[in-house]
């Protein structure tokens, strides 16, 4: 089992807590494969971290990730990063 955690930089303040709730949501009711879902934001970042047991580099849940930010937040500049991926017992 992996836990990975992601941040999107840049976040627009006015979108942000919205945007941390809907993609938290998003991910319990159409995203089974993950576990242990959780989206902030803070310090203008949306920061998600999940649990799977499939994703050894966190490549997909980033394009789960990316997917989200597009349908919940508008258009901006942002910069998506993988922060850590940590092998679970």
């Amino acid at each position: 089992m992996y836990r990975i955690t992601l941040e999107c930089h840049d976040v627009p303040a006015d979108a942000g807590d919205e945007a941390a709730r809907d993609i938290t949501e998003a991910f319990r009711l159409h995203y089974p494969h993950e576990h242990n879902v959780s989206c902030t934001f803070v310090g203008g970042k949306l920061r998600l971290v999940a649990e799977n047991d499939y994703d050894p580099e966190g490549l997909n849940l980033m394009d789960e990730f990316s997917d989200n930010i597009c349908a919940y937040v508008e258009p901006f500049d942002g910069d998506l990063k993988l922060v850590s991926v940590e092998t679970l017992p």
